[in-house]
């Protein structure tokens, strides 16, 4: 009995699965889809109310509300948009110009000179490095070749790329599937690029119908076997109606079909490519107001801000950090060209406390921070904002304090920071109660200004900690530029690299960083082992330290170590297809130039040779004798001719700060041999 009751069972349970198979498992709502009837939609389609909302949404799927006769419109939100509107306010507000993006010219030389340089980072659509390259090759002339190799720029039709450059620059014969169809493939260089283009094929030799071309694409795209044969009898028989006989007909349906599997929307395309057009032609003749309104944009991702910044100082934009005086709530642009940084991008400075600053700055320059205290609303700028704002050092423009000041106390342990705010509300206080006298004239009170206690200067370490701490990068500055000699001389990669593995398999490599985050834990047999975060100038990766690695170099595992690392790049044990950094070496980034120069050579052009020169070099080297090699090289190229020696005294000693000021020296060269 239990056995025919368990089978019973298993059989309702089937019979229930059968039932439940091809349901729905959840509802769900498209983000951007909106549905349009000609009259209330509840006549024509079952609605609900969405979860937590009082929208309506329909109850139908997004496959099958068409077929109930409902128009389905996807409404997408485009941030670039909101940057191209940005750039224009700033170019108003900074040069005093007009914008109007709809009219801007599409054929302006200096758009065109970006596009071919391949300079696009920060513009829509052709920001990646393979579309930087390819564009480089390109070298567009026309928005026709921009809506090109947008619809190109994708997995299938990306193979098509080059021929459709080497026939842009005829190093490749353009050749048309028949003489009839040149007129709607000549921009594209007889390439079929468009889904419109197989559409007008239809039309043109096949004598199909607008509506009649559609479906063909349509069963194409979808690889149709059924309705593709019938289709293609039609298209044969329609271009025998042309003159066009059977085989070259069934050779062009072919081409086609080929090409509807990676066929692109041209309107659509077009339409992108217009927008990236207009973000190319901002930042092509706009650069400093095209970049602000594109950092504004990604305030919110540290690590986009970053790169962006780094675009910025590569184009020679000056990007200045916030300023209580200049600053606006957003990144802008000064009369000097230069951006400035956006006081509500500074953590813990809220919109509110902004707007009160900016406010108050319509009546004047703030000069000190006792004069900014006084004047703003300290209601919403509290102890935290002005702390904020010294981190991230918004008030250097008040020159006669550095920001340590600000946070040293006085006798009674009370800082700047807290008698600026005390200042600021007496004297707000005391204004609402001046009493107007006999004469009617007001009679305020006349505070003294309170002491600012002396203090040493922060260290550039600390100065730049606090900045990421409130602004999340480096603004200023960054500790590892100290070392820039070291990392030219010694480096092979940077930390970056390492986000892409793949690249360096089976590598040797070194790079330096600063330990970010240490953890040091223990395995299922009692082994210690430990995992660090190392942060370059960009990016940052995490490593592992195992068995006799970590216990030799447990010492260097400490936040804010600067560290110089040897490693491999080697599959991970047992796992394949996966890689692993796996640390050789590494040592203190103070010590990496005693410990790896051997020696170093001093390159000198004849022309920069002088008698003081030589002195100061032979003092130099006398002043710091040591174990490591030196030799000089004198270049003569008017004569392409060379002198190497060394001197009689050719040792030095060797350490960061021989190394560093032996780079800084001018008229020399230096390289190391390592």
């Amino acid at each position: 009995d239990e056995k025919n009751q368990g089978s019973e069972e298993i059989k309702k349970t089937l019979r229930f699965a059968e039932i439940l198979e091809g349901s729905a498992r959840h509802t769900g709502i498209h983000a951007a889809g909106v549905i349009i009837a000609p009259d209330t939609l509840e006549n024509y389609i079952p609605l609900c109310t969405a979860k937590d909302a009082d929208l309506l949404v329909t109850q139908y799927d997004g496959k099958y509300v068409e077929s109930a006769g409902m128009l389905k419109m996807d409404f997408l939100g485009l941030k670039t948009l909101s940057i191209i509107n940005d750039a224009i306010r700033n170019i108003k507000k900074s040069r005093g110009i007009h914008i109007n993006i709809e009219q801007i010219p599409l054929d302006d030389p200096a758009t065109f000179a970006l596009y071919q340089r391949g300079d696009t980072v920060g513009t829509f659509q052709f920001e990646s490095e393979g579309m930087q390259q390819y564009l480089r090759d390109l070298k567009p002339t026309n928005i026709e070749d921009l809506i090109a190799m947008n619809a190109l720029f994708r997995p299938g039709p990306m193979q098509f790329i080059p021929s459709f450059i080497n026939r842009k620059h005829g190093t490749e014969k353009v050749e048309y599937p028949h003489p009839m169809l040149e007129g709607i493939l000549k921009h594209t260089y007889g390439i079929m690029v468009y889904q419109e283009q197989i559409m007008q094929t239809a039309q043109i030799m096949g004598g199909f119908s607008l509506g009649g071309a559609d479906l063909l694409r349509r069963a194409m795209g979808k690889k149709d076997a059924k309705t593709m044969e019938q289709q293609k009898e039609v298209f044969i028989k329609g271009a025998a109606e042309k003159q066009v006989d059977a085989a070259k007909a069934t050779e062009v349906f072919e081409i086609m079909q080929k090409f509807a599997e990676y066929g692109f929307n041209r309107s659509h395309s077009a339409a992108y490519s217009v927008v990236a057009y207009q973000t190319a032609y901002l930042k092509a003749n706009y650069t400093a107001e095209y970049m602000s309104a594109v950092l504004t944009r990604n305030m919110s991702d540290i690590k986009k801000i970053t790169f962006f910044m780094d675009e910025c100082r590569r184009l020679g934009l000056t990007v200045l950090g916030p300023d209580i005086n200049e600053s606006n709530l957003e990144f802008s642009v000064n009369k000097q060209g230069q951006i400035r940084f956006g006081l509500a991008a500074v953590k813990g400075v809220g919109e509110l406390a902004v707007e009160s600053v900016i406010e108050e700055r319509a009546n004047g320059i703030f000069t000190h921070i006792f004069d900014f205290s006084s004047r703003v609303n300290l209601r919403a700028m509290n102890k935290r904002c002005f702390e904020s704002l010294v981190y991230a050092g918004a008030f250097d423009c008040f020159q006669d304090m550095h920001r340590a000041q600000y946070f040293a106390a006085d006798a009674e342990q009370v800082n700047t920071i807290e008698k600026a705010i005390r200042y600021g509300n007496a004297l707000q206080e005391s204004k609402k109660s001046t009493q107007i006298n006999m004469f009617g004239e007001s009679e305020e009170s006349d505070l003294p200004l309170p002491p600012v206690p002396a203090a040493v200067p922060w260290s550039k370490m600390t100065l730049l900690a606090n900045e990421k701490e409130v602004i999340g990068f480096y603004l200023s500055g960054h500790p590892l530029d100290a070392y820039k000699t070291e990392i030219k001389e010694f480096c092979t990669f940077s930390v970056s690299d390492l986000s892409e593995p793949a690249k360096l398999r089976g590598k040797e490599i070194s790079f330096t960083g600063i330990i970010a985050g240490v953890n040091h834990r223990t395995n299922k047999n009692g082994a210690p082992y430990g995992s660090f975060t190392v942060e370059g100038f960009e990016g940052s990766a995490t490593l592992f330290l195992f068995s006799e690695n970590y216990l030799r170099f447990k010492h260097l595992l400490v936040p804010d170590t600067f560290v110089y690392i040897s490693a491999r790049v080697e599959q991970r044990q047992g796992q394949e297809n996966q890689l692993e950094v796996r640390v050789v070496n590494m040592i203190h980034l103070d010590e990496v130039a005693q410990a790896r120069t051997k020696q170093v050579l001093l390159t000198i052009h004849l022309n920069d040779l002088s008698e003081s020169l030589v002195n100061h070099l032979s003092q130099f080297i006398e002043k710091h004798p040591g174990n490591t090699g030196i030799r000089f090289m004198v270049l003569d190229t008017v004569n392409n001719s060379r002198l190497e020696f060394v001197p009689k005294k050719g040792k030095i000693a060797m350490n960061h700060d021989i190394l560093t000021r032996l780079a800084s020296m001018d008229d020399v060269k230096l390289s190391v041999n390592a």
